[in-house]
């Protein structure tokens, strides 16, 4: 066999390997996992960040209640993130964490936990605005949830 030929063949079979689709893994069965009280365990806290915690309360069954930590401006007015969570209301009291990187704690400047509940795409509760005035880890007690304007 000629080196032409050797260099033709190694040249389609390499064309050949690239146009196929590449092997799907295989499927797996995703077991649907029990609802429970306790936040996401987000496993132990790293040494570069803060953790804040508590309780909600009020929340109804089917809510999706939004939490988060903002800067916020003399007016009152978010202008920026620092951390956000999401969770699905059960009728009980909810716990949660929120974890925040206390270098973006800005100096001078006001943090507050804030948090509403909406169903259907509709806002039906929010949280009355809480002042965070440290950047450590806290737990803020438990929170209730009040009636949207």
């Amino acid at each position: 066999m000629s080196l032409r030929t050797c260099v033709l063949l190694c040249f389609v079979g390499l064309l050949a390997a690239c146009s196929s689709e590449p092997a799907k893994p295989p499927q797996t069965q995703v077991l649907a996992q029990p609802e429970t009280d306790a936040p996401a365990d987000l496993g132990p806290l790293p040494a570069y960040q803060r953790e804040l915690s508590g309780v909600l309360t009020g929340a109804p069954k089917g809510a999706e209640v939004e939490l988060a930590i903002l800067i916020v401006d003399e007016r009152g007015r978010p202008q920026g993130l620092m951390a956000s969570s999401k969770i699905i209301g059960n009728n009980q009291p909810l716990p949660f964490k929120l974890r925040f990187n206390p270098e973006a704690f800005p100096a001078g400047a006001r943090v507050e936990l804030r948090g509403r509940a909406s169903q259907s795409g509709q806002l039906i509760l929010h949280l009355p605005s809480r002042i965070i005035s440290q950047p450590s880890t806290q737990n803020v007690g438990t929170l209730a949830f009040v009636s949207a304007p």
